[in-house]
């Protein structure tokens, strides 16, 4: 048991009617009932009566001294304590019960950094409302609503960071969801970062028919966030268009790679469809068809205007490039009045620079798909 107070905390409720077994602990008890009334407690007085908590309490207990938090200085001295005496596994409970409400919030932030720094779990949040006395009754309320709220967000930040569905399943399972449906989500993650858009939005499509109906708990809070980052499975019929949403949703966090290859299969995708290729045969003649429009990219400016070709290509070399993980050089003078020259001269201006990287992406999706 860890115990927090500052240098004014009523820390003498601790000791005042528990008895010393030596003429020292009863000295530094009556010296603890002195400080507290001048504000003047110190970390060693507390070191002191330790044994004789331990005793009374027949386990281990760690009272620490913290500032009051009047600063940034002192507030993130108080975060440093915290992290310092937490344990460095399993679960741990918070009373953030205090006679200064701004520590309460203090606390509640301690709570959730050792989550991080500790990998700790937040079990309980507690909070005695001495306000809300009644009858001599006063009621501790449990937090554990703010817990998963917290969570929520945490989950909200980390899926906008990696576009990992898998996030939001523990959440979805605590508040009462099938486990089943929420696992649709673990699975749905690993199909996209494999690029397997159609069975990521099949198992996306599987969970979504939940949304329909209001979710219990904190979930419910966060139904439209979810329902809107899912947005892009629902029509299922048009793959090409969820290849396109899906690169700008990477492209929006930063992820070129990923935003460049989605990029690109909506393309080739979208040519397999403006062929007649039905989405089962995509596998065993896509190349087929791909090899076909490239082909034609410099025989028939009607049926495939420059504009387009150059977007095809230059989202192609950006492609390659990233996913080998190799340099373009620039093609000569003569070579870039071609779509194909001017497209690798692009591509080339862009993979160095992470501004005009994403403006190219960004221009290559909108051109080839207006």
């Amino acid at each position: 048991t860890v115990i927090l107070g500052t240098s004014g905390s009523q820390w003498g409720v601790l000791v005042e009617h528990l008895a010393g077994e030596d003429s020292a602990e009863e000295e530094a008890r009556l010296r603890l009932l002195d400080a507290e009334a001048e504000g003047a407690v110190h970390q060693a007085l507390l070191d002191r009566l330790t044994p004789l908590m331990e005793q009374a309490v027949g386990g281990h207990v760690s009272p620490r001294l913290i500032p009051f938090g009047r600063n940034e200085e002192e507030q993130y001295r108080i975060l440093e304590t915290v992290a310092g005496a937490g344990p460095m596994k399993g679960s741990i409970s918070f009373d953030l019960t205090h006679g200064f409400r701004h520590l309460g919030m203090v606390g509640f932030l301690s709570a959730f950094m050792l989550e991080r720094v500790r990998n700790l779990n937040v079990r309980d949040l507690w909070y005695g409302a001495l306000d809300m006395t009644e009858g001599g009754i006063t009621p501790v309320l449990e937090l554990d609503g703010l817990v998963r709220v917290r969570r929520w967000l945490d989950a909200l930040d980390r899926f906008d960071a990696t576009g990992d569905y898998g996030v939001f399943a523990p959440l979805l399972i605590a508040d009462g969801l099938p486990e089943d449906k929420a696992n649709c989500l673990e699975e749905a993650a690993f199909y996209e970062r494999t690029l397997n858009v159609r069975d990521a939005a099949r198992k996306i499509g599987t969970f979504l028919p939940l949304l329909d109906d209001s979710l219990a708990g904190a979930s419910g809070l966060f139904q439209d966030r979810l329902a809107e980052r899912l947005r892009w499975a629902r029509d299922r019929s048009n793959v090409a268009e969820q290849q396109r949403m899906l690169a700008h949703q990477y492209l929006a966090r930063g992820d070129f790679v990923r935003a460049a290859m989605f990029g690109r299969e909506a393309f080739v995708t979208r040519v397999c469809d403006d062929r007649g290729i039905p989405t089962v045969d995509y596998s065993s003649r896509r190349k087929e068809a791909v090899e076909a429009f490239e082909a034609e990219l410099n025989e028939d400016e009607e049926k495939h205007p420059e504009e387009r070709a150059v977007a095809y290509l230059t989202l192609t070399f950006i492609r390659n490039a990233l996913a080998h993980g190799t340099r373009l050089h620039p093609p000569g003078r003569r070579k870039e009045r071609t779509p194909k020259g001017a497209a690798k001269r692009a591509a080339a201006d862009a993979i160095g620079d992470p501004i005009r990287l994403e403006r190219e992406l960004k221009s290559a999706l909108d051109r080839f798909f207006r």
